[in-house]
């Protein structure tokens, strides 16, 4: 008994911990996406990548700069003494321990380090708007999920009311069976319904869950937390919004594809100015200290100067054409990045006309699809009631549960294809840029 007891206590407490593990998130949508921002590992990795470039830039900068270097070395011959003769006369000189301590300061300039540290600038704009780029993404893909699982929500309860009626109608039809005031085939029918509708309910619920499981992944937050959605699905499909969008103009200078084709652009010409500076000499300029000392009782010859400045100049003079086709080379590519740049030009206005038409389409579609679903939804309630009445078939019921069902279905469809294609026109226009 006291070891069930333990085990009972040793349960009930591992379950209060899974249970303080979990956190709940409440976010409206600004929030969720903002939180993303914060947490995404595929953020945090664009943040990285610029503070690496940065680095990079550090690199070439510090081979601009001097760079010094302290050496000490000994030397011990161990008791051996020189011996120099003159004419009959010889002279032993000891060559006793020594030590000598230098300090070595250097710096060598050349044209291609300046023109790698104006490359390594350009780099770092490139990646810093690849980092923004990845946040508007982010921030899409968040919105995205987050519309659909208030969509899904509205479904369930929706199909939960309409699975209510059939449920009822149902067990009516049954005991009308069962008192021989109907055919067993009706109430049949309508259990199939009610099966079919239950079904339908089961497959939302669980897309409803891969939903949120995929929020909690884009989130970047703790995969058992719960979230709650704040924000209303009508505040975010705001068809005003929607529609003022195709009145904007595109300003193609700030999407973010085309800033990047035209820093690569600017990159390939900066290249070009690399190659030509292989014809420009490199400058060095070095100091050198250097102090000997001896510890024996007798100083010995030091024929070392305590210091010691030097410069040096080093011009390039024949490379058999390797300069010149690679300038070349360099010319050629930046040729091959302008056409780039035009024709993704020419796509983005392109893109901009055929999303416009998108979400024209869209707005349409969800007009018609809303006005068909308060229809549709109409017509299941006059003929559930009808059929409490005696006046409408089970064939009818069926008829219109299914097609409840298949209008619930599109109404999804269309409001999920009107916020993609505002998020889609929203990221090309870019006009919080």
């Amino acid at each position: 008994m006291k070891l069930n007891r333990l085990t009972l206590a040793i349960v009930l407490a591992s379950m209060g911990l899974t249970a303080g593990a979990q956190q709940t998130l409440r976010l409206s949508l600004g929030e969720a996406q903002q939180y993303a921002v914060e947490h995404n590992a595929t953020m945090k990795n664009a943040d990285l990548e610029v503070k690496k470039a940065e680095m990079e830039r550090w690199k070439t900068l510090s081979s601009m700069l001097p760079s010094a270097k302290a050496t000490f070395d000994y030397q011990n011959m161990l008791g051996y003494e020189m011996e120099m003769r003159m004419g009959g006369a010889g002279i032993k000189i000891p060559l006793n321990p020594n030590g000598t301590f230098g300090i070595n300061a250097s710096v060598a300039l050349t044209g291609a380090q300046i023109v790698g540290t104006m490359l390594q600038n350009l780099a770092i704009e490139m990646t810093d708007l690849s980092r923004q780029q990845t946040e508007q993404q982010t921030r899409s893909q968040v919105k995205n999920i987050y519309v659909s699982i208030l969509v899904m929500e509205e479904t369930v309860g929706l199909l939960d009311s309409s699975l209510a009626n059939l449920e009822s109608l149902a067990s009516t039809s049954q005991a009308a069976v069962n008192v021989g005031a109907a055919e067993q085939v009706d109430a049949d029918k309508l259990q199939v319904q009610v099966a079919s509708m239950k079904s339908s309910i089961n497959s939302t619920k669980r897309s409803l869950q891969m939903l949120r499981n995929s929020l909690l992944l884009q989130l970047g937050a703790d995969v058992n937390s719960t979230v709650e959605l704040t924000t209303p699905v009508d505040d975010i499909l705001n068809l005003g919004n929607a529609a003022s969008i195709l009145t904007q103009p595109f300003h193609i200078e700030n999407n973010y594809n085309y800033q990047l084709l035209a820093k690569n652009e600017e990159l390939a010409t900066r290249q070009v100015n690399m190659a030509w500076m292989d014809f420009l000499p490199t400058v060095a300029l070095f100091y050198q200290y250097s102090a000997k000392t001896y510890f024996g009782k007798e100083e010995g010859m030091n024929m070392t100067p305590p210091n010691m400045i030097g410069a040096s100049i080093s011009m390039p003079l024949f490379t058999s054409g390797t300069r010149y086709a690679s300038i070349k080379s360099a010319k050629i590519a930046q040729q091959e990045t302008a056409n780039s740049r035009r024709q993704a030009e020419d796509g983005l206005r392109v893109q901009f006309n055929q999303l416009q038409y998108d979400l024209v389409t869209a707005l349409e579609n969800y007009d018609i699809q809303s006005r068909n679903l308060d229809v549709t939804k109409r017509v299941f309630d006059n003929v559930t009631e009808k059929y409490n009445y005696g006046r409408a078939s089970s064939l009818e019921v069926t008829t219109a549960s299914t097609d409840i069902i298949s209008a619930q279905s599109n109404y999804i469809q269309a409001v999920m294809s009107v916020i993609s294609a505002q998020v889609a026109l929203e990221d090309l226009l870019n006009s919080n840029n």
